[in-house]
């Protein structure tokens, strides 16, 4: 009952379609011309490959000639091409891709060659296992001396045992950490 009487209360004015035109104008578009109906669809023609970076000059003379230099070499000399480019360029060298545990279809006689003959492993983690809870503070002050770590944070890697210590250290380095660890009243393993 309010909302009609509040409408009512609101003066209208009379020409006010007048004023405000149709509804759906195009003000916005000042040069929209309505698409003729009968007229047929544009067709536009493209280009048989698509090149990102658009026309480029063709090569000079330079470099056909020494293209054509390298394609006369051996096979032996056109190997040592790329490793000299990218010492006399300074380009970091690329590291080869591990494809460990990946399924790479079947397997091959070769393969489990490579297996037998896996190289040993030279980076271990060590992880603390458990302690004894009267040396949880000797625990501590052990895994703060070969980490960086800082007293709370040492205190709730602790805490979380089983617990990741160190990773990636040698085999020397490794056990010099368990037995420290040991001494301390802690029990942790080399993986």
């Amino acid at each position: 009952m309010k909302f009609t009487a509040l409408v009512r209360t609101i003066p209208r004015h009379p020409n006010l379609r007048e004023i405000t035109g149709l509804l759906q104008s195009r003000s916005f578009q000042l040069d929209f011309v309505p698409r003729d109906a009968k007229a047929k669809p544009k067709r536009y023609k493209y280009p048989a490959f698509y090149d990102p970076y658009g026309p480029r000059p063709p090569p000079s003379d330079k470099i056909i000639q020494l293209a054509e230099r390298i394609a006369a070499l051996p096979s032996e000399e056109r190997i040592q091409i790329g490793p000299t480019l990218r010492e006399k360029l300074r380009h970091p060298k690329m590291q080869p891709i591990s494809v460990e545990g990946m399924d790479a279809g079947p397997q091959s006689h070769g393969s489990s060659k490579v297996e037998e003959k896996k190289a040993e492993k030279t980076a271990f983690d060590v992880m603390l296992e458990k302690f004894d809870a009267a040396a949880k503070i000797k625990v501590i002050k052990e895994v703060r001396g070969f980490t960086n770590l800082g007293l709370k944070e040492a205190k709730d890697l602790v805490e979380k045992v089983p617990a990741l210590l160190k990773q990636g250290v040698t085999k020397e380095e490794a056990n010099n950490i368990i037995e420290k660890i040991k001494a301390a009243g802690g029990v942790a393993v080399m993986e």
